[in-house]
């Protein structure tokens, strides 16, 4: 391929994706835009890689570099864009999601992402998009949010990021950070849908934790007794499975294993 072709589909590449306001493509897009062979898209995307005009995200997919960049050619694009881009079935949940709906004031480096299929973890610029398996009995409880005029992606509800935290509180920060979400949120959640969803996720252990954090935040405590009778006593479960499993003490009208006290879970909490 000479230069001056070479140069040329370069520049045809970008035209077409500016034009089209697309900031993250796929090989397939782009010998498309190029009408060109294999062999000849990888060249232009190999060598505008390397002029830093786009970022190869992982085989396959890439992100434009806009000339807004500037000099430096430095570009972060959010994850809301470039999540939907790396797996078909999935939404943004845990950690990320508990962040997105103002649940908790720290910024997670990574981006949790829930999918129902096997997906290898990968690092992007500044960020680590990891991918929690979950069966389909569980993959529920998502929404669609706009992630600028032209794309959207799947995030958790405010109601399933507390179920998914109470599920897997070691993606979300532990068992009280799970708790300090549920405390900001709490006049904003529908708390029956929350049950509800405790209960189709179908382990026990999520409505355990459920009904312990409520009656120990003092919210909703019907619905904290309606959690308790759905329940199945044993076998006793950890309060917080990322911690030590030296147990503090048992529950059992919760059927846990408090190995958090009541100090420690609300320690955020201004007095």
């Amino acid at each position: 391929m000479t230069q001056n072709i070479s140069i040329g589909l370069q520049n045809m590449l970008l035209l077409a994706l500016a034009e089209k306001n697309v900031s993250v493509f796929g090989f397939g897009e782009a010998k498309k835009i190029l009408q060109a062979n294999n062999s000849a898209t990888r060249h232009v995307l190999m060598n505008l890689t390397k002029k830093r005009r786009l970022q190869r995200i992982e085989r396959g997919k890439y992100l434009l570099i806009p000339e807004s960049a500037g000099q430096e050619l430095y570009w972060a694009e959010s994850p809301w864009v470039i999540v939907p881009h790396l797996i078909d079935v999935y939404y943004v949940g845990f950690w990320t999601a508990m962040n997105y709906w103002d649940m908790t004031e720290q910024i997670p480096y990574t981006v949790f992402v829930a999918t129902t299929k096997r997906k290898r973890n990968l690092e992007f610029g500044n960020q680590r998009f990891e991918f929690v398996t979950l069966s389909k009995k569980k993959f529920f409880g998502f929404v669609e949010e706009r992630a600028n005029k032209k794309e959207s992606f799947n995030i958790s509800s405010k109601e399933k990021t507390i179920v998914d935290g109470l599920m897997h509180p070691e993606y979300c920060g532990g068992i009280v950070e799970v708790t300090k979400a549920m405390w900001n949120v709490r006049k904003e959640l529908d708390w029956n849908s929350v049950s509800e969803m405790a209960d189709n996720v179908k382990v026990n252990a999520v409505l355990k934790r459920l009904g312990y954090l409520l009656n120990i935040l003092e919210i909703e405590n019907s619905i904290s007794q309606s959690v308790m009778n759905k329940k199945k006593q044993y076998p006793y479960q950890y309060l917080d499975p990322t911690t030590a499993k030296n147990k503090v003490s048992y529950s059992k009208e919760y059927g846990l294993i408090i190995n958090r006290t009541k100090d420690e879970l609300l320690s955020w909490m201004e007095y």
